[in-house]
């Protein structure tokens, strides 16, 4: 068992610079830390954090997230396990796979995005994160849910807030605050939203949602209005910081770039190695249900454990050359990378896998084919060097290029 001495802290200034190097001295030296302040355990191996996520043998819990998420999101489907999970997550998965995914929703993520481009497709340059990254997500899901997009600052906000309580590592107590006090405001928007499309539904997702029925169960109006809170949070922070990524890392590689400019099925595996490479969220907390033994030690039974995918998923012992973004790369298997068989850890594994996976690719491979499509000769702005931003989520924070208008 090593101490948080040996390796930069999680906290400083130090790492949230540049996570990377302290990662690769934890995977070597340290590959499990118990940290004082977050009072956990961190993992840094891809075998570790990938035993942790799988949990074929019911020794992790999700029972952290009664303090991490449900202050700010109520209850949610992350935190059930056996057979209420599987319910719930019945009740939900449907909308985002297959059929309704591509019939419904299709669209609306072409044209969510056109919107957006059509404001700086003819001035030459944008700031693909403010202009583009952080706004076409939340308007996706705003829309999907058959939401006011005028109200789109508001869910900006809330969701901002959110991710910030979630990432509050160090306790601030006025991050607490803001995320409590989204929990208060998001429910006195939805419910009265929830209960009138329960009387008058749609065809929007939450419509399905009010009305989904799986072995008699239906979904609460508090359960419909935390998925939505959830939804809004992971779906939106998450395809931001992808969408984000995937450009400043093709953008660095201008040969990469290229190669997906011209051809667009490299898409999905630009967006699977960014996934692996500069994964939108770093980290994920699971709590231990029994002693287990780890590489490095033994975790005791309740304890927090820190899963770091930012560290896994540079693992040496599991990727070549993982320091290296490579579209190319043949140990990362695009085929499966968007679901619960994926062999990188940016959605998590087993049966708490990202539900929206498939939303997420969906979003990402529209959005660049847009957006390349507008932008041919698509640059960095000059002099610019991107930079990431975040611990607990992390992304570029701003990415200026510039482009040749396209003539219509």
């Amino acid at each position: 068992m090593s101490t948080a001495q040996q390796v930069p802290d999680i906290l400083s200034p130090e790492f949230a610079a540049d996570p990377y190097p302290a990662y690769r001295v934890m995977r070597e030296a340290a590959p499990l830390i118990w940290h004082e302040a977050t009072k956990s355990y961190i993992v840094s191996r891809y075998e570790d954090v990938e035993r942790v996520f799988k949990d074929k043998a019911g020794e992790f819990t999700t029972d952290n997230y009664a303090w991490q998420l449900e202050p700010v999101h109520g209850k949610t489907i992350l935190q059930l396990s056996g057979r209420e999970h599987a319910v719930r997550r019945a009740l939900v998965a449907p909308a985002f796979r297959g059929s309704d995914l591509e019939r419904k929703f299709l669209p609306v993520i072409e044209r969510n995005s056109r919107e957006l481009i059509d404001g700086f497709r003819h001035t030459g340059s944008a700031d693909l994160v403010a202009d583009y990254a952080t706004r076409f997500p939340v308007n996706v899901i705003a829309d999907m849910l058959g939401l006011d997009k005028a109200d789109h600052p508001r869910f900006h906000r809330w969701y901002t807030a959110v991710i910030a309580f979630l990432g509050n590592l160090s306790g601030d107590p006025e991050v607490t605050a803001a995320g409590e006090r989204t929990r208060v405001e998001f429910a006195e928007y939805m419910l009265p939203i929830i209960r009138e499309r329960r009387e008058n539904p749609g065809d929007d997702l939450l419509s399905v949602l009010c009305a989904a029925e799986v072995d008699g169960v239906r979904m609460s109006d508090e359960d419909v209005k935390a998925f939505c809170s959830l939804l809004l949070a992971a779906g939106g922070e998450t395809t931001d910081k992808a969408i984000a990524g995937i450009f400043a890392n093709l953008l660095l590689h201008p040969d990469q770039l290229a190669a997906v400019r011209a051809d667009r099925s490299l898409i999905p595996r630009a967006l699977a190695e960014t996934l692996r490479f500069t994964p939108p969220v770093h980290m994920i907390m699971r709590q231990s249900a029994t002693e287990v033994e780890l590489s490095g030690g033994t975790v005791p039974a309740g304890a927090t454990v820190t899963c770091l995918i930012g560290a896994a998923n540079r693992d040496e012992s599991r990727y070549r050359d993982p320091d290296r973004f490579d579209v190319f790369r043949d140990d990362l298997t695009t085929t499966t990378a968007f679901s619960a068989a994926a062999d990188h850890l940016a959605f998590a594994l087993g049966r708490h896998f990202c539900v929206g996976a498939l939303l997420a690719k969906a979003e990402v491979e529209i959005g660049v084919g847009q957006l390349l499509d507008a932008m041919p000769d698509v640059r960095l702005a000059d002099g610019f060097e991107p930079a990431e931003l975040g611990v607990f989520t992390r992304g570029p924070q701003s990415l200026p290029v510039r482009f040749s208008p396209v003539r219509d």
